[in-house]
């Protein structure tokens, strides 16, 4: 077979870059090793930033998020028996995130390449990546497919990363000392917005994903199995973690997933290499307090589309030469805005009285600062992509070895 571009992985990463290099007539595989079924049901981010959304919107596939999708003007910060409004529509006029699952943007997807009849392979095995520097192609189940380029959108534990050969990659990372347990549950939301709380307990995040179904995070140590955590245990943990202001009460239902994610920031630099291109989490991986991974997935795959149209269209090669630098600009303020909210929220089993004040100290600035919550309202909602391009003028270009 012969294609244009190869593209590992079916998430939102993938799909979005074979969606966007059709709308400029150039030619894509996908090629993903877990069936359809999975991944339109696989429950993951949920929260879409203004720049997201139009995008899926600009790109002809955002009819369902308008209409089915829950924009919120605001979140509330939770701590010491009060609430805290972030109102976004006052700090950051005109821009807001909007609820839909990843899941949902998945389905989109899928429906409009194959509607222009894409070629995605589902439950593809043994895939690997040849001749990286010269002309690649890509081998799976007995099959190869040649292409000029190969975007790598294949998650953090695919097979695009590890064949770039040892010694070109940096890699930064840090690992977190607690974990969450996240529920999925039948249950209208007990509240209009999200809740981030804040207590002495852990941090608990209150969220949705319609009118109909909640989701709730709770902080828990880094080994914890869902064994010991039986329904009673979680609603009895949530409700001790939320209702802590006046006239709040956690509504309960059906729970019907529940799984726990480990916490994490990792980085690895250059996101290219030869014509191998990383995109989403197969790059950089954000600790979901800040509401990033997905919003990333989706600003690589905008920049990689651009640089590909111009590449195939006048055999340019300057914005894919320049892709990494481009993209890491916004990754590495997301890695910080991420790790700034869940050092601001979580509790740490080395915090000593003195680190707790200075925590509650940086909550009651945020809470009290125009100046402050202006910060967090537009990192949430995400940067305009020229404050992103001022950020990163001078990143891209780090030594190699581990940075931990």
């Amino acid at each position: 077979m012969r294609t244009q571009v190869g593209i590992i992985g079916a998430g939102p990463a993938g799909l979005l870059l074979s969606h966007l290099l059709h709308l400029r007539g150039i030619s894509s595989v996908v090629l993903e090793r877990r069936s359809r079924d999975y991944i339109e049901r696989r429950v993951r981010a949920g929260v879409l930033e203004q720049g997201t959304v139009d995008t899926l919107v600009r790109a002809g596939v955002g009819a369902r998020l308008l209409r089915e999708g829950m924009s919120h003007q605001g979140i509330e910060l939770r701590y010491g028996g009060a609430g805290h409004r972030i109102a976004f529509e006052k700090l950051v006029p005109g821009r807001a995130i909007t609820v839909y699952g990843q899941q949902e943007v998945v389905k989109d997807l899928i429906a409009a390449r194959l509607e222009a009849g894409g070629d995605i392979r589902f439950e593809v095995d043994d895939v690997a990546v040849h001749s990286l520097e010269a002309e690649p192609y890509v081998t799976f189940g007995g099959e190869r497919l040649d292409c000029d380029v190969i975007a790598g959108c294949d998650g953090f534990h695919g097979v695009s990363r590890p064949s770039i050969p040892e010694g070109v990659l940096s890699v930064f990372e840090r690992d977190y000392p607690f974990a969450w347990l996240g529920v999925l549950a039948r249950v209208r939301p007990s509240a209009e917005e999200l809740i981030y709380a804040r207590n002495e307990a852990g941090f608990a995040l209150h969220s949705m994903r319609s009118p109909e179904i909640s989701r709730f995070y709770l902080q828990v140590p880094a080994d914890t199995q869902m064994a010991d955590w039986p329904e009673e245990r979680i609603w009895s943990e949530l409700r001790a973690r939320l209702e802590t202001v006046p006239g709040f009460t956690l509504e309960t239902g059906e729970i019907l997933e529940s799984g726990i994610t480990p916490m994490r920031g990792f980085v690895a630099e250059p996101m290219q290499y030869g014509r191998l291109y990383l995109a989403g989490d197969a790059a950089h991986i954000v600790p979901p307090t800040g509401a990033k991974g997905m919003n990333l997935a989706v600003a690589d795959v905008r920049v990689l589309a651009e640089a590909l149209g111009r590449f195939f269209g006048d055999g340019s090669t300057d914005l894919l030469d320049g892709y990494s630098a481009a993209c890491l600009g916004r990754v590495w303020r997301a890695q910080h805005f991420s790790w700034w909210m869940t050092t601001l929220l979580h509790t740490f089993d080395d915090d000593d009285a003195y680190a707790r004040k200075l925590q509650l100290s940086h909550l009651d600035y945020v809470t009290s600062s125009e100046a402050a919550a202006t910060t967090l309202a537009e990192n949430y909602v995400g940067l305009p992509e020229q404050a992103v391009a001022m950020v990163g003028q001078e990143g891209g270009q780090a030594g190699h070895g581990d940075q931990r």
